[in-house]
């Protein structure tokens, strides 16, 4: 069986699936096969109808599938960006948060637009969440260095927007997310006085009222001093 025919069977066990159960396992098939296509270089990109089912697997109400959906997007990475921002439906919610988590991570800096707006405005804590944690690994070290300063300070300021966020899960990522962020803005010393700044304050008591939230600050700043 060639490639094209074994997606094409793969899609078409997603299109007919009839229970909740066979459409979860239908996913993870189809995930699983652009995962193995992935580590496998010589068989070519992955196909973008496969993305493309994955993506409209999304907008089912089916949230195993759409884990599994998600998992496959990123293990196939870059090639599912297009796909997932051509398929973004304004109108569904649950799809719209399932391809946060799937752009956050992949960490294509074509994602930081929909990472920033996640992060800033988004209802659902676990989606400010998973926005965070993209901002703070987003993929910058091929672009040429104005492209990724400016990107940088892009995720920076977002970061330092969410430091604010009600929910504690989400300030905790923000500081996992400026950690990973400041470790590489080596080009932009003002930015690491800025994430150093944040986690500051996340770390103060006066500040900050979740203990644990505060000793991730304060680990980040430990691994951020020099030795």
């Amino acid at each position: 069986m060639t490639s094209f025919e074994r997606f094409h069977d793969l899609i078409a066990a997603v299109e007919q699936a009839d229970s909740s159960g066979r459409l979860y396992q239908a996913t993870r098939d189809l995930a699983g096969a652009l995962d193995n296509q992935r580590r496998a270089p010589t068989q070519g990109p992955p196909p973008e109808a496969a993305l493309s089912c994955l993506v409209h697997i999304l907008g089912f109400n089916n949230p195993g599938a759409a884990v599994a959906a998600v998992e496959g997007l990123i293990a196939s990475g870059p090639a599912a960006v297009s796909p997932l921002l051509e398929g973004l439906d304004a109108q569904n919610y649950g799809a719209r948060a399932w391809a946060v988590r799937a752009l956050a991570g992949i960490g294509d800096v074509r994602g930081l637009d929909l990472l920033e707006q996640a992060l800033a405005d988004d209802i659902g804590p676990s989606v400010r969440r998973a926005a965070a944690i993209g901002l703070g690994t987003l993929q910058v070290a091929d672009l040429a260095p104005s492209e990724r300063r400016a990107i940088e300070q892009r995720a920076l300021g977002a970061l330092e927007q969410g430091r604010g966020d009600a929910e504690w899960v989400v300030r905790y990522a923000v500081a996992t997310a400026l950690e990973k962020l400041a470790l590489r803005l080596q080009e932009l010393e003002d930015g690491r006085h800025r994430a150093a700044a944040t986690l500051v304050s996340l770390a103060d008591d006066g500040q900050e009222e979740v203990p644990v939230v505060r000793l991730r600050a304060r680990l980040a700043l430990t691994r951020l001093s020099p030795p």
